[in-house]
C-alpha cells in the first residue's frame, strides 16, 4: 500500500512538472520586412603614382606627388583623409644611387564623401603617372543608426500583419513573445580597377575612370511571436 501510494505520487508530480512546462498558450508567428537603399558616402580610393622617362628626363615621384598634393588640397581633402600607404622600394635613396633608371612608385590613400572630387583631383596629376588607382572600401556613414531604424520598421511590420490576421477572424493581438532579426543586407563590390594605363607604357592613352557602383541595399526581416489575446 505504501509502495503504491509513493508511486501514485511521483505520476502526480511528473504530470504537474510537465503541465506547467507545456505552453498553453495560443500564438501567431508573422514575418516583417523593411529595405532601404543608400549612396555610400565613405569612399577609399588607393591611387597609385609611378616615375616615368620623357625621353631622357625622369619625371620624378616628387614631382608626382607634389601635383597630386596640391589638387587634394584644392579639392577640400582633410589632411586625415590623405595618406601615403606605401613605397615601391625597401631602400628607396639606395635604389636610387645604385640604379639611376629605377622607376620608384607610390601609393596614396584618399577617404572621399563624394566621388565627384576624385574626377577633380585626378585631372589635375599628370596621367603618365598614374599607375593604377582602385576603389579599396566603401561604407555609409549613418549606418548603425539606419539599421536600427529599418529593424524597428520590420517589427511594426510584423506587428501590422499579425494584428491584420487576427482581426480577419475575430482574434485580438497580446504582447509579443519572441523576436528573431535577420540581416540580408547587400554590399556589393565596385570594381577594383578604376584607372590605368592600357599597356606597360606610360606614354600610352589612358583609360577614363569608371566610378560608378551599385548601392549599398539594407535589407532586415524580423520573425515575432505575438501571444493571441483573450475574446
Amino acid at each position: 500500500m505504501k509502495k503504491l501510494f509513493i508511486l501514485t505520487a511521483l505520476i502526480t508530480l511528473a504530470y504537474n512538472t510537465f503541465a506547467q512546462n507545456v505552453d498553453l498558450r495560443r500564438k501567431i508567428e508573422v514575418v516583417g520586412t523593411a529595405e532601404q537603399e543608400v549612396t555610400p558616402d565613405i569612399i577609399n580610393v588607393t591611387i597609385s603614382l609611378k616615375e616615368y622617362l620623357n625621353g631622357k628626363n625622369k619625371v620624378t615621384i616628387d614631382e608626382l606627388e607634389a601635383q597630386l598634393v596640391k589638387a587634394v588640397n584644392e579639392a577640400g581633402i582633410l589632411k586625415a583623409d590623405f595618406t601615403i600607404n606605401n613605397l615601391s622600394a625597401y631602400n628607396y635613396d639606395y635604389q636610387k644611387k645604385k640604379n639611376p633608371d629605377f622607376l620608384a612608385s607610390k601609393q596614396y590613400g584618399i577617404r572621399f564623401s563624394d566621388l565627384n572630387k576624385f574626377n577633380q583631383i585626378i585631372g589635375k596629376v599628370d596621367p603618365k603617372g598614374i599607375q593604377s588607382t582602385n576603389i579599396d572600401s566603401y561604407d555609409y556613414s549613418k549606418m548603425d543608426q539606419l539599421k536600427m531604424d529599418l529593424k524597428l520598421k520590420a517589427l511594426l511590420a510584423a506587428k501590422f500583419k499579425a494584428t491584420y490576421l487576427l482581426n480577419g477572424v475575430g482574434e485580438k493581438l497580446g504582447q509579443v513573445l519572441n523576436i528573431t532579426e535577420s540581416d540580408n543586407s547587400s554590399f556589393p563590390q565596385p570594381r577594383a580597377v578604376m584607372y590605368m594605363a592600357k599597356s606597360n607604357n606610360l606614354a600610352a592613352d589612358i583609360v577614363e575612370p569608371d566610378i560608378d557602383f551599385k548601392k549599398i541595399k539594407l535589407s532586415f526581416q524580423i520573425n515575432a511571436v505575438f501571444e493571441i489575446g483573450a475574446k
